[in-house]
């Protein structure tokens, strides 16, 4: 299972984001049942992408964060590859599709 960051702060959210080349930022919060069951599978997904690291943000707490990528929702995951969005998916992530995505995504950036 994926490694996961806790970003508590908008500084170290920014931080994360100079510091790796591929992130997924994946906003939740604590009473949505949907945020943990997609987390969870993202995990297990993100396992075949050994360059994307996982930051994760509980968007009731760390408004700044969510003000900043506009969340207007949860669950939400955002890809950024050099600090620049490349995907974004909410609500009811179809992990088929992402995965073709992030396929072709990954391939893209490490050939």
């Amino acid at each position: 299972m994926k490694e996961l960051s806790e970003l508590s702060t908008l500084e170290i959210v920014e931080e994360f984001l100079e510091n790796n080349e591929m992130i997924i930022l994946y906003f939740s919060t604590p009473e949505c049942s949907t945020c943990y069951a997609i987390l969870h599978k993202l995990r297990d997904l993100l396992d075949e992408y050994p360059l994307i690291q996982l930051g994760h943000i509980d968007a009731s707490h760390v408004k700044t964060v969510a003000e900043k990528f506009l969340i207007l929702t949860a669950p939400i995951m955002i890809l950024i590859v050099d600090q620049k969005e490349y995907l974004r998916a909410d609500r009811f992530v179809r992990f088929d599709q992402l995965k073709a995505k992030l396929d072709q995504i990954y391939n893209m950036y490490t050939i």
